[in-house]
């Protein structure tokens, strides 16, 4: 066998193993539509049904008079829109100060900060909830958002990008006489543009599929966000599989569409801050 031919066969099992995974992570978001269509006999039938013979379209009417998802629609948007927002604050000017400001101790407490991204996030919850609780903010918005007005993978990613920028620009910028605080918002914010739009994407999706907290600190229906709204539709007489699915695909498609048009921003961000030069 010639070397063209071992490329090529190369070639072909590459695209082969990548057809796999594509069709691998597909798969999921194919059932949860399907399921959505179906009535509820066929959507726990057995052996499994992958199409119904009659779509059962008015399933998303339905489901979305179930509960009162416009109240959870809103206030995903709200606490989506403030994290997002007060983590992109909180990053950029964190990342400027590790990567160009110089005080005591700089390069000790960033160790210290990258460090706690060993810790799991789960061993967070109770204090997060006990200080909520003791400050009276269980079941507001504040809860909601709160805990992630930070990211400590958000400063990392974009001081590396930040550190990316050539000295002699900031430099030049000194001795123009610009100060700290406009150099960060005209020159190094505009440059590294990629990197902090793909921490606005990744905050954006990782807020709005959030389940587990918002669960946690909020008991009245009025406080809670989509995901946690998918409980309506499992009751101790069981689970109606073709309303759940109907209503998460409502609540999956924004971010899907969120993410097809800006998928090149996160690459591109992550591949930016992830390395210097």
């Amino acid at each position: 066998m010639s070397q063209q031919q071992k490329n090529k066969l190369s070639n072909v099992l590459i695209y082969i193993l990548l057809a796999f995974g594509a069709i691998t992570m597909l798969l999921p978001f194919f059932w949860m539509i399907s399921t959505s269509l179906k009535t509820a006999g066929e959507a726990v039938a057995m052996p499994p049904i992958w199409l119904s013979s009659n779509l059962q379209t008015g399933n998303y009417e339905e489901a979305l008079q179930a509960a009162p998802f416009g109240r959870y629609f809103l206030n995903s948007i709200i606490v989506t829109a403030i994290s997002t927002s007060g983590e992109l604050l909180t990053t950029i000017l964190a990342a400027f100060a590790f990567a160009r400001l110089e005080f005591y101790g700089k390069n000790i407490l960033f160790v210290l900060l990258i460090s706690t991204m060993m810790v799991p996030g789960e061993l967070l919850t109770i204090p997060n909830f006990v200080t909520l609780s003791d400050w009276g903010l269980i079941n507001t918005y504040a809860s909601l958002f709160l805990p992630f007005l930070a990211s400590v993978f958000s400063i990392y990613i974009l001081k590396e990008a930040f550190e990316a920028i050539p000295d002699e620009i900031y430099y030049a910028a000194k001795v123009d006489g610009c100060s700290d605080w406009r150099y960060l918002w005209t020159v190094m914010v505009p440059l590294s543009k990629s990197s902090i739009v793909s921490i606005a994407i990744l905050g954006i999706i990782g807020s709005w599929n959030s389940f587990m907290w918002p669960l946690i600190v909020t008991t009245e229906q009025t406080m809670r966000t989509l995901p946690v709204g998918l409980q309506a539709f499992t009751t101790e007489a069981g689970t109606q599989y073709e309303l759940l699915m109907a209503a998460s695909t409502i609540v999956v498609v924004p971010m899907i569409i969120v993410y097809i048009f800006l998928q090149k921003y996160i690459i591109e961000g992550l591949a930016s801050g992830g390395s210097k030069g």
